[in-house]
């Protein structure tokens, strides 16, 4: 949220851990709203979901207006001046990962990241969408995306995948990749889970 001035009252969270029931990856089934002082529940596991960087975005193809598409690098962003708060884009996600501001964002002055770029970290105004787009402005200058710097036990990954000799590469060869969400909606999600054995 600091990294990318995100409203926080109300709060807005680009990361979603969804409550999912062991042997079952239907999102449908998971729970969004369960009690974080009670996890991990017995039988259960809990799986972080974010904009899935689609290669194929049904988001994209919705917008009215063409203020969201898809960057040469394969990152969807959305330009907030242009955005007109249809939602068009977040009715489109299968993964829900569109974000709509619905009261005027708050962001304290003294918590505010001076560190902008205009498709991404720049301060968002209320009635638009707004998404993770990768932390631009972190790995355009090439940094890694804030979620993965402070990831307590190193899950997350991040990389060019058409680099052989990347880090991601490298797991997508010899890692046991379980799923891309909802793969057989052919939006080609850019996000990989995988176990580490």
């Amino acid at each position: 949220m600091a990294e990318n001035n995100q409203s926080r009252n109300p709060e807005i969270q680009y990361i979603r851990v969804l409550q999912m029931e062991n042997g079952s990856l239907d999102m449908e089934k998971a729970v969004h709203d369960y009690d974080p002082e009670k996890v991990p529940v017995k039988g259960h596991f809990y799986m972080p979901v974010q904009c899935q960087q689609c290669k194929n975005p049904p988001c994209v193809k919705v917008c009215p207006v063409h203020a969201t598409w898809q960057e040469p690098d394969g990152i969807t962003v959305i330009d907030y001046n242009w955005c007109i708060g249809c939602r068009y884009c977040e009715a489109a996600c299968p993964y829900w990962a569109r974000r709509f501001n619905f009261t005027k964002p708050s962001i304290p002055a003294d918590r505010l990241n001076p560190e902008m770029d205009y498709l991404s970290n720049r301060p968002r105004s209320q009635g638009v969408m707004e998404k993770c787009h990768f932390c631009l402005q972190r790995t355009r200058a090439g940094r890694y995306p804030a979620c993965l710097e402070v990831c307590p036990t190193g899950t997350r990954k991040f990389g060019n995948i058409l680099d052989p000799n990347s880090e991601v590469s490298y797991i997508l060869k010899n890692k046991r990749v379980f799923i891309q969400l909802k793969e057989e909606l052919g939006t080609s999600p850019r996000f990989f889970y995988y176990f580490d054995v």
